[in-house]
């Protein structure tokens, strides 16, 4: 089952590139050895679009930073040093601006206008074992009869304290 979507960037200035990420654009990473960085992101999405015309060739790709407010983040970014390449603009599917990087890159930095529709991970088949499990256990417990509770059993006499405890012992008489 497919559970996220990794990109890559290729660049003439790797580390420089990574340090830009990780420091510039504050992006969380896992160091998996050696300083090659893994970023990592809670949220992602993958659009399928048209060529020809004005849009990429067929069989290009895209990576596309997202943010839930463009001016803030542009303001934040900017305030940390990095440059930006052209004024927010309204393109349709949300507002963009572009982020150059080390390397040559420029990538896309967007606010999406579409709400997207939570995600509803499709269950494994140890998921459904497990699932058929707990429902088998359930049905067992509810064909077994419910064993009675014992009745509350009536709280010993207490004795005075004054009176003085009998000798349960018997004197054998000859």
């Amino acid at each position: 089952m497919i559970t996220g979507i990794h990109g890559l960037f290729y660049s003439s200035q790797a580390a420089e590139l990574r340090d830009f990420i990780r420091d510039k654009l504050g992006l969380p990473c896992t160091d998996v050895g050696d300083g090659w960085l893994i970023f990592d992101f809670a949220n992602g999405d993958l659009g399928v679009h048209p060529s020809g015309g004005s849009e990429a060739q067929s069989g290009t790709h895209n990576i596309s930073f997202v943010t839930n407010d463009l001016e803030a983040t542009v303001e934040e970014l900017v305030g940390r040093g990095v440059e930006l390449e052209g004024e927010i603009a309204d393109r349709g599917f949300g507002f963009v601006t572009h982020i150059v990087m080390p390397g040559g890159l420029r990538v896309q930095l967007y606010q999406p206008k579409y709400q997207k529709a939570p995600v509803q991970a499709k269950a494994g088949k140890k998921s459904r074992k497990k699932e058929k499990a707990k429902q088998a256990k359930q049905a067992k417990a509810e064909a077994t009869p419910k064993a009675k509770k014992p009745k509350d059993k009536k709280p010993a006499k207490k004795k005075p304290k004054n009176e003085k405890p009998k000798d349960k012992k018997k004197k054998k008489r000859k």
